[in-house]
């Protein structure tokens, strides 16, 4: 069947969804978004709080660096856990039920009040937003073609710079010097959860989203086949050399981003003399940069290939552009004031998002009938070195100082680049994008 794309775009029809219109396909991509920003939501209320919280219960910096530890190897268990469950059962109803787990344990947290408690409900956080991935992923591997799988990957990705600018906005409105305010942006995040349910079931059904996928139509570029696909061993995938970059590239990417994401709040208030206010607005600024950077990789990369680019060349080129900008970083020890740390951190947030879409564009072309299985053991390994925030609050607190945190994130893309670059089977990727073609 052919179905027109968007702008004249040639059809780029996954084949889990082949009887379903361009504007379906992007609205679902918009449910994608609205899931990631809960998950954000879920998971940044904690930092954009951490200054009360660590006054209120006492709490060293590495004792903070903890309780992200907790929630990044939780993480790293989940990813592989619902990585496995998202290739034998139907994502359809995988989804909702991960994103009501983490929305029970983050309304929870409003609740607590001891250390112990704080660090079991960070647990299993981590633990039931790992889902999130594995799900989204196989959704956007299923109904996108691989020239618009980065633009929907970019969509589903800018959750996060959403969810990470309404945080702090949230954190503004309901927490105040009172004792124990920080409690009631928890609760009222746990609760947007069950909404999300709702439009998810009314706009999607459990056929678009089978586990076996129906035959492509002729000339249909999706990727990796199912039929080339289809009972190749797992464990092939993982000793192949593209996992191994791609190992490489997810780790270097999602410390640089995770490092930001759990510090920035306290390197502005506490390693810079930010005000509360003054943090809270830049983050939400922040934020606003990272998810225009990240949709500009998305569109980048569509209106490189609609000039005549390889899929493969353009993703490459555009995260090594956002590598370089991630970079920055590394100036901080020599900036004069808090303006040029402004400016600076802003070319970073861009840079360090738009990194993403190409990542995740890149696992989809391994394979169809074991994407939940190779994003939720590339997550496993990337959230694997969340031990890092504990050496890192140990660091702050002997050094008392914040700079290397931020430089430390600005290196890890480079080596991600350089994988991509110089590692990657390019060979047997103009194969592929020749039989996609």
């Amino acid at each position: 069947m052919h179905v027109p794309g968007p702008q004249g775009v040639a059809p780029e029809v996954a084949s889990g969804a082949t009887s379903r219109s361009a504007e379906w396909r992007y609205a679902v991509c918009g449910i994608l978004l609205l899931a990631t920003t809960i998950n954000y939501l879920d998971r940044q209320t904690l930092s954009n709080t951490s200054t009360q919280i660590c006054l209120e219960m006492d709490l060293t910096n590495e004792e903070y660096g903890r309780l992200e530890t907790a929630f990044g190897l939780a993480f790293a268990v989940g990813a592989a856990l619902f990585g496995v469950i998202a290739d034998k059962v139907n994502v359809f109803w995988l989804y909702p039920l991960v994103l009501l787990m983490w929305s029970v344990m983050g309304y929870l947290t409003g609740w607590v009040e001891t250390y112990s408690g704080l660090l079991l409900c960070r647990l299993f956080l981590g633990l039931f937003e790992a889902g999130h991935w594995p799900c989204a992923l196989r959704t956007t591997q299923r109904i996108l073609g691989p020239r618009e799988r980065t633009l929907g990957n970019s969509i589903l990705q800018s959750g996060s710079a959403i969810g990470s600018i309404l945080t702090p906005l949230l954190v503004m409105w309901l927490v105040t010097d009172e004792r124990g305010s920080w409690r009631g942006v928890f609760q009222i995040v746990g609760l947007i959860g069950l909404c999300w349910i709702g439009f998810w079931v009314a706009l999607v059904r459990p056929r678009d989203l089978r586990r076996e996928p129906a035959a492509a139509p002729a000339g249909s570029p999706v990727g990796v086949s199912a039929s080339a696909d289809a009972g190749t061993p797992f464990w092939s995938i993982v000793r192949s050399r593209r996992f191994f970059v791609l190992l490489i590239v997810v780790v270097s990417i999602n410390t640089a981003w995770h490092i930001n994401r759990v510090w920035l709040p306290k390197v502005l208030q506490e390693g810079w003399d930010f005000t509360k206010e003054e943090s809270l607005l830049f983050n939400s600024a922040y934020y606003v940069v990272a998810d225009i950077g990240c949709i500009a990789a998305g569109l980048a990369t569509v209106w490189m290939t609609r000039a005549g680019g390889s899929v493969h060349r353009t993703r490459l080129i555009v995260f090594t552009v956002c590598a370089v900008m991630t970079a920055a970083a590394l100036s901080i020890f020599w900036l004069p004031n808090k303006t040029a740390l402004m400016a600076m951190m802003l070319l970073v947030g861009a840079g360090s998002l738009g990194l993403f879409p190409c990542y995740y564009s890149f696992t989809q072309e391994l394979s169809v009938e074991h994407q939940g299985k190779v994003t939720g053991l590339l997550g496993l390994c990337a959230w694997a070195t969340s031990p890092l925030h504990q050496v890192l609050g140990w660091v702050i607190d002997v050094t008392k100082s914040y700079d290397f945190v931020i430089a430390t994130a600005g290196v890890w893309p480079l080596l991600g680049a350089a994988a991509l670059w110089f590692l990657w089977d390019t060979p047997a990727e103009k194969r592929s994008v020749q039989v996609a073609a």
